[in-house]
């Protein structure tokens, strides 16, 4: 029963439409009538600005992250990685805002976060050096998927500080997570080969 339970709130955690109810409180907009139509942090950034963007990327990361930690925190011997994957499932399919949410990146991030912290730093990395190189947050998303799973394989061996040991049940993840994250971005794919997706107004091909 309790195991039930730590899933169900790791779920409702995830649910929680951080987008969607700072765009309403502050700003009195609805993000899934602007933009990209999407409720995560990306569509917050353009159509809200840089603080509001800010804080719902932080509370989208924390979402993850506690969901990961809750395990732990009710002392349940399971994978904690089960756990936050309910929270992911909750941000992308909340059921606080008819079950239209984000595309799971920063709660995925929050993921990684709650199971390690120093892989979570070293995936961050990937993540602001390929928005750097590329200035597409959906692109870079994609990109940083993939090099996280073949990092999760890799960097056991040529540096175990990071990551000390191949954790099977993490690259599987991760690896589950990467198809999911390219099917959420399909439209963004179709933009991507047409020369129009979005661009951040910073990095090499930063928006003109």
């Amino acid at each position: 029963m309790k195991l039930i339970a730590i899933f169900l709130l790791a779920y409702l955690l995830g649910s929680i439409p951080s987008g969607v109810w700072v765009g309403k409180l502050f700003f009195n907009k609805d993000l899934r009538e602007f933009g990209s139509k999407s409720s995560g942090t990306t569509n917050t950034f353009r159509v809200l600005g840089r603080q509001a963007g800010t804080a719902v990327l932080i509370m989208d990361i924390l979402k993850g992250t506690l969901a990961t930690c809750l395990p732990m925190i009710f002392g349940l011997n399971i994978n904690p990685l089960w756990v936050g994957l309910a929270a992911i499932l909750g941000h992308t399919f909340p059921i606080f805002a008819n079950f239209k949410g984000g595309k799971a990146v920063a709660t995925s991030a929050g993921m990684l976060l709650g199971f390690s912290p120093l892989f979570f730093i070293w995936s961050s990395s990937i993540f602001i050096i390929t928005l750097m190189i590329t200035s597409m947050v959906s692109l870079t998303s994609m990109i940083s998927a993939v090099l996280i799973t073949l990092s999760t394989i890799i960097l056991p061996f040529v540096w175990p500080t990071i990551l000390p040991e191949f954790n099977l049940s993490l690259t599987l993840f991760a690896f589950g997570i990467t198809i999911f994250i390219f099917m959420r971005h399909r439209e963004n794919i179709k933009r991507i080969k047409a020369g129009t997706e979005n661009r951040v107004p910073f990095g090499l091909n930063k928006r003109q």
